[in-house]
């Protein structure tokens, strides 16, 4: 069987985080049935082990009718995905995720402007550095630190940027073709 492709893999974990970080049960079981349906359009399955904060993907083969993994069904254990919500990405990482952010802030700077591009450039680096991940996977608390203690300390952004950065986000958001999960405040 194929391997799972890197962008489900990353809607999985943005979704799993969504719904993780969900305050209404609703929206929470909305973003699990999408981040379920993308995984088994590919033949996966999603668990999420709360104790370590891991979203945990097996092949749908492994499991039995109860839930279960079946051990003598699992045929290569590299099959299996598990990828920390908390933590940072992997170091080797940065460059492909360097890579992607900036293809997405270039987006952002020919549909936007200048302008928006600054604010998206920063969240990339925001994101890239301090957690080495695409853009499009941070929720909510990496929002909200980000617009309220990394981009007033660290972009050093005109009064036209400050006022537009939701904007900007949302745009990035849009680029990566992930919906926006907001945040509450813009500025201290």
């Amino acid at each position: 069987m194929a391997e799972l492709p890197e962008d489900v893999r990353t809607t999985a974990e943005r979704l799993t985080r969504l719904a993780r970080d969900a305050v209404d049960s609703n929206e929470a079981e909305a973003y699990r049935e999408r981040r379920d349906a993308s995984l088994a359009d590919h033949g996966y399955t999603a668990r999420y082990r709360e104790a370590d904060d891991t979203l945990v993907l097996y092949p749908v083969e492994w499991i039995d009718d109860d839930g279960t993994v079946v051990l003598d069904r699992i045929d290569d254990t590299d099959r299996a995905i598990e990828r920390s919500l908390s933590g940072t990405g992997e170091e080797d990482e940065w460059e492909a995720v360097e890579r992607h952010n900036s293809q997405l802030v270039a987006a952002v700077e020919e549909a936007s402007g200048a302008d928006h591009a600054a604010n998206a450039r920063a969240f990339a680096d925001f994101m890239g550095n301090h957690y080495v991940r695409r853009v499009e996977t941070a929720g909510t608390p990496e929002l909200r630190e980000f617009v309220t203690e990394y981009y007033p300390r660290n972009s050093w952004p005109t009064e036209a940027q400050k006022t537009m950065v939701r904007e900007s986000l949302e745009l990035l958001f849009e680029r990566a073709g992930e919906p926006f999960p907001g945040v509450t405040r813009t500025s201290r």
